[in-house]
């Protein structure tokens, strides 16, 4: 398994794995919070690629994951109850992580959140951020166990998905 910054022949792959998501929404197998045709769409992913912060897992099966990291805070970031306030060039975010269902229980979630972690004390961050739709019990359940805190739940409008209870989570490393 590897996980590296995405390159343009890698979107359509990270495309693949948004539409799986939200199969496996739709038809019941997960419960995220996302919305087909709103959030993650292929946009998502073009827009981090041309940031130059979209990453992908791959493993022996191809694509499986991917993630945007950067110091982007959400505009509801500022309503969180921070336990480590930190100047915004200190702060790494985890965005829009996703693992192909058919990968998941196999640990690449908890691999590509190491990832993050990793990468944010190589650019000199020790306080990492990230949210959840309260909703997504399973990715909670996770960030719980990689040493994650809750910080609170704000009711927002989220990348255009209404009436989202977005969860905050804060790690100091």
């Amino acid at each position: 398994m590897t996980i590296r910054k995405a390159i343009l022949p890698d979107l359509d792959a990270v495309e693949k794995l948004y539409e799986e998501v939200h199969d496996a929404e739709e038809s019941g197998r997960q419960t995220i919070g996302w919305i087909r045709g709103v959030y993650p769409v292929r946009s998502t992913a073009e827009a981090a690629l041309e940031r130059g912060d979209l990453y992908v897992l791959i493993s022996e099966a191809g694509i499986r994951g991917a993630a945007i990291i950067n110091q982007i805070q959400v505009d509801v970031y500022a309503l969180g109850h921070w336990q480590y306030p930190s100047p915004e060039d200190e702060v790494c975010v985890l965005h829009t992580l996703v693992i192909s269902p058919e990968a998941s229980g196999r640990g690449l979630g908890k691999a590509f959140v190491r990832f993050y972690e990793d990468y944010a004390l190589a650019h000199g961050c020790r306080e990492l951020r990230m949210d959840t739709n309260e909703r997504n019990a399973a990715a909670r359940a996770m960030y719980r166990k990689l040493g994650y805190r809750e910080t609170g739940i704000v009711p927002t409008v989220f990348n255009g998905i209404p009436d989202v209870r977005l969860v905050l989570l804060e790690k100091h490393l």
